[in-house]
């Protein structure tokens, strides 16, 4: 069983940046692909980013592409998110995920967090 907390979303201006979090209690959290999902108001869930558990591969969605990096420290059982050149259309509740391995975190992730309001104003 993993556990997975957000932190570190909020309101900012478009053009700006924002850093999200989430911490993991899993002892064999180096064993999982983690990434991040989010949804909009009225749209389906969608991916965002995902990373392989060596944090060598890394994988985006188009519309996030050259803006966001995700990046993970095994040794804290934490992952990231970092957003830069933000726009409205990526407000958001934002949910770390993980799954045994990459391709199942980019489309059936086993565990999700609680979610992280993300709002980006124009």
């Amino acid at each position: 069983q993993v556990q997975l907390v957000e932190s570190g979303g909020g309101l900012v201006q478009a053009g700006g940046s924002m850093r999200l979090s989430c911490a993991a209690s899993a002892g064999s959290f180096s064993n999982y692909a983690m990434g991040w999902f989010r949804q909009a108001p009225g749209k389906e869930r969608e991916f965002v980013s995902a990373i392989t558990w060596s944090g060598v591969s890394t994988y985006y969605a188009d519309s996030v592409k050259g803006r966001f990096t995700i990046s993970r420290e095994n040794s804290k059982n934490a992952l990231y998110l970092q957003m830069n050149s933000l726009k409205p259309e990526d407000t958001a509740v934002y949910y770390c995920v993980a799954h045994a391995n990459s391709a199942g975190v980019r489309s059936r992730p086993t565990y999700w967090g609680q979610g992280t309001q993300v709002t980006v104003s124009s």
